[in-house]
């Protein structure tokens, strides 16, 4: 596993928990103190007591074995500076992995999937490449890969996160299960949490500033249509969290989908943001901080942006201050034997109950489960298939079973509240 920020966190937990399928656990990052103080987390919540999830009682749901019998996941450390390809393959050749979960940043899946590609081992990541100097993100870097990985053997699956990755399978599900074709789409990601600071954001400032300040796109009839950031706006009453402001985002499933899902004709991305949170996030566009051109301060040259990260609150800090819940899903609208049909499948999750068994709030757990749900199916042989792939390309049935075992349940309405306009 590359990465030990929260999302690796959640990841490295729920692997010790699956520890039938992941017997090793190698957790390696630039920084060694940040892995191996997981690895004390670990070794305290699991040490003594075998992996397994007790309230499965060893049970095998959808091809994922859950055997609380099974010896304790063994966890070792490395120092890796993930930019560069021939530290990763020296790590790779030397620790001998069936898989990589790449849970570091978006900026250095093209270097590790090079690794793989030496080594031959499988790839997984939660999020698509993005070069440092663009805010721009696309899968065509990634898709660029198909035919060497389909060369050599090995599967590259992209996106195995929440969004992307769990709203993909959703969408799959909704295709295989219900629909003759699929229509539209509308993904819907809330976040009712409140850890009470002034500004914050909940995944990596970094990426998070440069998704929502960048121009929205939507799918629809074949193009995608620009939009100015944050230029629509809806509101939207989620089960179990209420009414929320939401907000039109581009978003990478929205590329993979588009190629993906058939008959598709439009396709939108929607996440929710507060009125103090856009304020804030303003004024630091206005001041030049959400910048990513390089600037000299005092002899030498930073990236605005990076600073800002610098003195923000470390996401993986506000799991002890955060409450509330947050509802991730798509609304799918079709049709099914000639007749119209709508459905929305969503999942609701609360920051404390997350925090309580992981020490990590909702957004670091709705990624980091779903990150080892994607490995978990590539082990166990419920996916199959040299190449690279995007999630919604494989059979949704055991990794939607897998999500009611690990922590993410879903629910599902053929009747639901739609987003007209």
């Amino acid at each position: 596993m590359i990465g030990a920020g929260g999302v690796a966190g959640v990841a490295a937990y729920k692997c010790c928990q699956n520890n039938a399928v992941f017997s090793d656990l190698m957790i390696a990052s630039r920084t060694l103190s940040r892995c191996d103080a997981l690895k004390a987390r670990l070794l305290e919540k699991f040490g003594g007591k075998g992996g397994g999830n007790a309230a499965c009682g060893g049970a095998t749901a959808s091809g994922v074995c859950i055997d609380k019998s099974a010896a304790l996941t063994n966890i070792s450390t490395a120092q890796v500076d993930a930019d560069d390809t021939a530290q990763l393959v020296a790590l790779i050749r030397s620790f001998k992995p069936d898989i990589v979960i790449n849970v570091a940043l978006p900026y250095q899946d093209l270097s590790i999937m090079d690794a793989c590609l030496e080594t031959g081992v499988h790839y997984v990541d939660t999020a698509n490449y993005e070069p440092p100097d663009t805010a721009k993100f696309e899968y065509g870097w990634q898709w660029a890969y198909r035919e060497r990985f389909r060369n050599a053997g090995i599967t590259a699956l992209l996106g195995s996160g929440f969004d992307p990755g769990v709203t993909g399978v959703f969408c799959a599900y909704a295709q295989k299960h219900y629909f003759d074709d699929i229509h539209e789409i509308d993904i819907l990601d809330a976040n009712a949490g409140d850890h009470g600071l002034p500004f914050a954001t909940n995944f990596n400032p970094e990426i998070n500033i440069r998704e929502i300040t960048a121009n929205g796109r939507y799918f629809e009839n074949g193009a995608f249509v620009e939009t100015r950031p944050l230029e629509i706006k809806r509101v939207y009453n989620f089960p179990e969290i209420g009414d929320k402001d939401i907000y039109l985002l581009y978003h990478e499933e929205l590329e993979s989908l588009a190629a993906n899902i058939r008959g598709i004709r439009r396709i939108r991305f929607w996440m929710t943001f507060s009125e103090k949170y856009l304020t804030h996030l303003k004024v630091l566009e206005n001041v030049g901080m959400t910048s990513i051109r390089p600037i000299v301060f005092d002899g030498r040259e930073i990236i605005p942006l990076q600073f800002l990260k610098a003195v923000l609150p470390d996401p993986a800090s506000l799991g002890p201050l955060t409450k509330g819940k947050t509802n991730i899903g798509c609304i799918v609208r079709g049709a099914k034997g000639g007749k119209p049909k709508d459905y929305y499948v969503y999942n609701v999750c609360d920051h404390e109950e997350c925090y309580r068994e992981t020490g990590a709030q909702a957004i670091s757990y709705t990624t980091g489960v779903p990150a080892m749900i994607g490995a978990s199916m590539l082990l166990t042989g419920a996916w199959k298939g040299p190449g690279v792939f995007n999630i919604e390309e494989f059979d949704p049935d055991p990794f939607m079973g897998a999500l009611n075992v690990f922590g993410l349940p879903w629910k599902e309405s053929f009747e639901p509240e739609l987003l007209n306009g």
